[in-house]
């Protein structure tokens, strides 16, 4: 294999100028939200010091996601995405202009300021799920994978620097000038955006409210390889988590250095960066299936070793290849749905898979800190990671069309009824549940981005990495 080929596949950079676009608006917005994410939790701490209140910060922007995502989802697939995109992404400027001017007079009662957060987590909700299409709409699908990768490298490179630029403005200007960049970056978001064409959705239209809603669940339960997906990643996440045990494991083993518990935090990001630069391989290959249920395995095998180990490196180590494996579960996984998924529901399935992101993490932050109660941060981290690779295994077991890889049918759907393939099959292989919307032929292209800049706490809709470290 040429050297060329084993570094990150830019071809989606020459094939189409509006993913480009796309690509440079996303990454200069994500820098302003990283900014406003570490902004937003030295201001609730400056003014409360309650690690009660700091805590909410991640409520108040998960909950919206919950509440608002899939709801989002259906309307995004009875609209033109890119109309949505814009509304989402001008929402969330305004709302960081708000955070800008309260930062400049003064500070509001943090309840505001978290009220303010979750507005704008709402409108982070609504452009996920529209964004979600783009990838698969601006790109031929063997570019698919590609794009996502560089969406991804990105993204991780934006969520080391920004927390870190945030830090050198909050000392120099203060917080009302980090919430202001954040605000101005979102210009290069509309820059992006403005170069979309109409993306409708493909086929038809979801129905309206609550049964739109329960067609995609529908799909998602009976789609064997896209629920197989969703499954692995809550089995990494929910089974897993470690970021809530480092300092506890950081006190237990190595005194309680500062320093230690930094690099523990780094040392996933570094590898997750190492992994996404180096993914040229994985995206050619074209068989996203395997290579998650492998590499979701290896996240639980590392941190089961992480919690063995007695040596701070060996521990950093592990911990590297254990960010090295999520960011390829993640890659994977991402791409499963955006090419499995016909594009009439693409939008509701990103806005489950989202959803499924930000709750695994919080569940599996949770799980660890319950355990540890009970036993000791060592003990969590090795039982964690010895029940994902069961998780894991027993999806695989249960789910031949996963192993099969992305080009692979399913034998079933799982729905109870099989339509068969609709005139899509060469890019949807997959037989969707009777129920679900057909999706229609294919337009020949495909793209995803972020809506604006992330909210309080989080990256890609897909994924996660920058709400919860590490999170498959």
């Amino acid at each position: 294999m040429s050297l060329g080929r084993t570094f990150l596949d830019v071809r989606p950079l020459r094939t189409s100028p509006v993913f480009r676009r796309l690509l440079i608006g996303r990454t200069v917005s994500s820098l302003g939200g990283f900014m406003t994410m570490v902004t937003v939790m030295y201001q609730v701490w400056d003014t409360t010091h309650s690690s009660v209140w700091s805590g909410a910060v991640g409520l108040a922007q998960a909950l919206p996601m919950v509440a608002v995502g899939l709801f989002a989802g259906a309307w995004v697939d009875r609209a033109d995405r890119r109309r949505v995109y814009l509304l989402a992404t001008a929402g969330q400027a305004a709302c960081s202009l708000l955070l800008a001017v309260q930062g400049f007079t003064g500070g509001v009662p943090v309840p505001l300021l978290l009220a303010l957060v979750a507005v704008q987590a709402s409108f982070g909700a609504v452009g996920g799920p529209a964004a979600g299409v783009f990838v698969p709409r601006l790109l031929p699908k063997d570019q698919v994978a590609a794009g996502l990768a560089l969406n991804q490298a990105t993204g991780q490179s934006m969520m080391l620097i920004g927390p870190a630029v945030a830090g050198l403005v909050l000392g120099w200007r203060g917080i009302g000038v980090c919430y202001l960049l954040d605000a101005l970056t979102f210009g290069f978001a509309f820059y992006g955006a403005f170069g979309l064409p109409p993306l409708p959705p493909e086929g038809e239209k979801s129905r309206p409210g609550l049964h739109g809603v329960l067609d995609g669940l529908r799909f998602l339960t009976g789609h064997r390889v896209v629920r197989g997906a969703l499954l692995t990643d809550l089995a990494a996440t929910v089974l897993a988590m470690p970021v809530s045990l480092f300092p506890l494991v950081n006190e237990e083993r190595f005194g309680g250095d500062p320093r230690t518990l930094g690099l523990f935090l780094s040392a996933l990001a570094v590898g997750g960066v190492t992994a996404t630069a180096l993914s040229g391989p994985v995206t050619r290959l074209a068989r996203p299936g395997p290579v998650m249920l492998c590499a979701s395995g290896l996240w639980g095998v590392s941190l089961a070793v992480f919690g063995l180990t007695t040596s701070a490196w060996a521990g950093i180590a592990a911990l590297v290849l254990a960010g090295a494996a999520d960011a390829v579960a993640v890659l994977s996984r991402t791409t499963i749905v955006q090419t499995r998924t016909p594009d009439a529901l693409l939008g509701r399935v990103t806005a489950a898979e989202a959803i499924v992101g930000q709750a695994g993490p919080h569940l599996g932050n949770l799980r660890g800190g319950l355990a540890a109660g009970w036993s000791s941060g060592a003990v969590a981290l090795v039982t964690g990671g010895v029940l994902c690779l069961a998780a894991v295994t027993a999806v695989a077991a249960t789910t031949p069309e996963l192993r099969g890889g992305a080009g692979a049918p399913d034998a079933d759907s799982g729905s109870g009824s099989d339509p068969g393939p609709g005139p899509d099959s060469g890019r949807n292989p997959d037989p969707a549940p009777e129920s679900a919307p057909a999706p229609a032929p294919e337009s020949g292209s495909g793209s995803r981005s972020d809506s604006g800049s992330p909210t309080v706490g989080a990256v890609e809709g897909g994924g996660s990495t920058a709400a919860a470290p590490g999170a498959p």
